[in-house]
């Protein structure tokens, strides 16, 4: 899920020239940035004009898909949150609770089934060929570059560079960190922004620039700062803990903790009070905000960071999975008797398929990319499934390989998930047709 599902899409202008996008404002590029998104070059590729795009009017439900759907993978914080601590109750470790068989389960089947999302609908759908056509430097060229930059770093040995495979191992897994803590806030800002469309204020400033301030300091900064005190950034050891500030950091982390908690719960009232003042508030949002202020209201207590662990990334998977099995059936038909292409079409207009289809991904590559996941310390849950087949892949030859396809493909997810999610640009509206469009 992209920063940039800022706006699920705009007022039609075809048949209203005072509408609000033949507005000389929204021509402004100052008003462009604003409201489709952070960067001025991207704002400026496309001049705001008549453009064909989804009315809200034809949008009756705030929903994406509907209370129980959205229960579900949208707002999957709100029933993970008390499985975690009833799963959890009772034991002083909870990794030896029945919380790590909970755990076990849903990373197997959404861990890297949400990985592939992405590039599942940038290469395998037909909605999202015109844009590998109309774009290839975003979607085909910039990927295959990290790709290649990834594999050119792991595969030669520690004498043909002047850093060792350790250390290069350390200097990506830090970009991963900050690339994923940046990723993981981005998705909320997306969901956040496509619930304020259903609720027919996609043009609304004001809410768009609260719910990004929210997303990247709640959902951002403060898991930052709750990972630090834990001791849980990436590496810590070998970056963090060498500036000299830290050890005071962590000397009054109980201050700290209650002054995050404090600033949870103000931003959290004023987010719930702008909602609630809107005059086409949104019980989705609302219900989305809560579920993220539970979530970082658990990293921020010092009970056990596997806790937050666990509700953070099965909440993250979830959401991108049930919002990738929606985005691709309204594609139309291919114009080909490929019957490749065909049989993916198929699939792709049935979300129930693609589910099983990334479900069933996620579940036999685990071992694969599990070599890298847990470089540090952690439960291997491949060998649960595949026995000694797992445990002979992270002593195998095939090690720097597998390193540098992990790293590859979480860069590129991250990637492709701004891109295909870009719903600034009409293709990408078009594209997702499934995601904007209530269903029949």
């Amino acid at each position: 899920m992209s920063t940039q599902l800022a706006v699920a899409w705009t007022y039609s202008s075809n048949n209203n020239p005072d509408s609000f996008m033949n507005n000389a404002r929204a021509a402004d590029p100052a008003a462009r940035r604003f409201l489709f998104g952070y960067s001025p070059a991207v704002a400026a590729t496309t001049a705001v004009t008549r453009v064909a795009v989804f009315s809200p009017r034809s949008i009756s439900s705030q929903w994406v898909r509907g209370p129980l759907w959205d229960s579900f993978w949208m707002l999957s914080a709100l029933w993970l949150a008390p499985i975690i601590f009833w799963l959890a109750q009772g034991y002083s470790d909870p990794q030896s609770s029945p919380l790590d068989v909970f755990y076990f389960a849903v990373t197997a089947l959404f861990w890297i089934g949400h990985r592939l999302c992405s590039t599942y609908l940038a290469y395998c759908t037909e909605a999202y060929r015109p844009l590998l056509r109309a774009q290839p430097i975003r979607f085909v060229v910039i990927p295959l570059i990290v790709t290649a930059a990834c594999f050119a770093v792991f595969l030669p040995d520690d004498s043909a560079l002047p850093w060792s495979r350790e250390e290069r191992l350390i200097a990506l897994a830090i970009i991963d960190y900050a690339w994923v803590t940046y990723h993981f806030a981005a998705q909320h800002f997306g969901v956040l922004s496509l619930y304020r469309s259903r609720a027919d204020r996609a043009t609304c400033l004001q809410t768009r620039k609260l719910d990004r301030v929210f997303a990247l300091t709640i959902g951002g900064l403060l898991v930052f700062v709750a990972d630090l005190l834990a001791g849980a950034v990436a590496y810590q050891d070998e970056w963090i803990d060498r500036w000299p500030i830290t050890q005071w950091i962590v000397s009054i982390q109980d201050p700290i903790r209650i002054i995050g908690t404090g600033a949870l719960i103000l931003m959290t009232g004023i987010m719930l009070f702008a909602e609630f003042r809107s005059r086409q508030w949104s019980l989705p949002r609302v219900l989305y905000i809560v579920g993220i202020a539970v979530m970082v209201g658990i990293a921020l207590q010092p009970r056990s960071l596997f806790l937050f662990l666990v509700v953070w990334t099965s909440q993250h998977w979830i959401v991108a999975t049930g919002l990738a099995s929606r985005t691709p059936v309204r594609e139309a038909a291919p114009k080909t008797s490929n019957p490749f292409r065909r049989a993916l079409h198929e699939l792709n207009i049935r979300p129930w398929a693609i589910l099983l289809f990334l479900t069933a991904l996620s579940i036999l590559l685990l071992p694969l990319f599990e070599v890298e996941a847990n470089r540090e310390t952690g439960t291997y849950y491949g060998d649960r499934i595949f026995g000694a087949i797992a445990t002979q892949l992270r002593t195998s030859s095939w090690v720097p390989a597998l390193l540098a396809l992990g790293f590859a493909s979480g860069f590129v997810h991250y990637l492709l998930d701004r891109s295909v999610f870009r719903m600034s640009e009409p293709q990408v509206r078009v594209a997702a047709a499934g995601l904007l469009k209530r269903p029949a």
